[in-house]
């Protein structure tokens, strides 16, 4: 999968919207290229209070998240919150015990479901450049995600 596909197979998803930060967004320079995916039916939430249940990443952020080397050409990372018990599942441990486990993984391994580097405790998980093994994965993933974050949603006021 590209990140275009991910991008029109998560915006085709109902009351989902996709931001990729740019200069017109307003967004940090240092978020400018990723693409954060939110569910927002009412598209009423304002930008700034919005949380994404996955993005896009397409580069390292020196000194916080460099752990997967995305800085390598064409390399990029599909993140996704999939709450503490589909983490279990896929990882094999609760997101609470990632950091008994940090060591067991190759942050930068393609096509390969892995704990997020970062933030494995909150239960997200990453995907570098889904492909033949992860595609279908990445977007049973992101249709849960979806669904999670819709069960939560109240509408804005």
């Amino acid at each position: 999968m590209t990140e275009d596909e991910i991008i029109r197979f998560a915006a085709d998803l109902p009351g989902v919207d996709v931001m990729t930060a740019d200069e017109a967004s307003g967004a940090p320079e240092v978020a400018w290229g990723d693409s954060f995916i939110f569910y927002n039916p009412e598209r009423d939430v304002d930008e700034g209070r919005r949380f994404p249940f996955a993005t896009i990443v397409i580069k390292d952020y020196g000194g916080f998240d460099e752990a997967s080397d995305l800085n390598r050409e064409g390399v990029f990372r599909l993140n996704v919150s999939v709450g503490r018990q589909r983490f279990t599942e896929l990882i094999g441990y609760p997101p609470a015990k990632h950091a008994d486990h940090e060591g067991d993984f190759d942050y930068t391994a393609i096509d390969t479901v892995i704990p997020h580097p970062v933030h494995a405790r909150q239960a997200w998980v990453s995907i570098l450049n889904p492909g033949e093994r992860t595609s279908e994965r990445a977007r049973t993933l992101i249709a849960e995600a979806r669904d999670r974050a819709a069960a939560r949603h109240r509408p804005h006021r």
